[in-house]
């Protein structure tokens, strides 16, 4: 039986062993545009992570736009990429869309706000529940993102005129597929796990995520 020391390991290796079959091949020097250790406000930071995610993704012909209002996503057309819009150029909103966009395949990708059903605040409780079913894999994914950057994630139940919903079952749930994540249980999608590598590679100095920097308790 494996100590729980060897368990951690293993389920960080499992995360690494993925990214690894991925082949990136390019370097830090190719995949940084500016340090982000000089970027320390949040304007500067928003900044940063449009110039960098429009680099990285760039084959998908897909830009991230700091939004004014509601995110929403635009498919591409003929003469424009596909827009991911985030909400009122926050930080935190950018990683979410981005998570849900990493989610969702090319067929997906076609169609506006990624064909993912949505009720906006004020949802019944059954409407609620509905939400959160949907919302615990990108979320779990944000979580991944939002550590990799050293910043602190907070679940979203994104109803605040409408019913709460069981917040301590959602942040089980988050947190139990983050683990998945990583002992392999479940399968990240490849543009999660690039933008992950990446990620690790110009704010990390190439350290990836390990299981031990999730635990259940900093989600309350």
């Amino acid at each position: 039986m494996l100590s729980p020391i060897s368990k951690q390991k293993a389920a960080t290796l499992s995360l690494i062993d993925t990214l690894n079959q991925l082949c990136v091949q390019q370097s830090v020097d190719q995949i940084e545009q500016m340090p982000w250790s000089d970027q320390t406000t949040e304007v500067q930071q928003v900044d940063w992570l449009i110039l960098h995610f429009n680099t990285w993704f760039s084959h998908h012909n897909v830009k991230l736009i700091k939004g004014n209002d509601e995110p929403e996503y635009f498919p591409a057309s003929i003469t424009t990429p596909a827009r991911i819009e985030f909400a009122h150029g926050f930080f935190s909103s950018a990683l979410h869309e981005i998570s849900h966009w990493t989610i969702a395949g090319p067929k997906r990708r076609a169609l506006p706000d990624l064909g993912y059903w949505y009720a906006p605040d004020g949802r019944s409780a059954e409407q609620q529940k509905q939400f959160e079913h949907v919302e615990i894999k990108p979320q779990a994914i944000e979580w991944l993102f939002t550590t990799a950057f050293g910043r602190k994630f907070n679940v979203s139940l994104d109803n605040l005129t409408g019913e709460s919903g069981d917040s301590h079952s959602f942040k089980d749930h988050v947190f139990t597929q983050v683990q998945h994540y990583f002992s392999g249980q479940a399968k990240l999608p490849k543009d999660a796990l690039l933008f992950i590598f990446y990620i690790c590679t110009t704010v990390r100095h190439g350290k990836m995520l390990s299981s031990h920097e999730f635990d259940r308790q900093s989600l309350d």
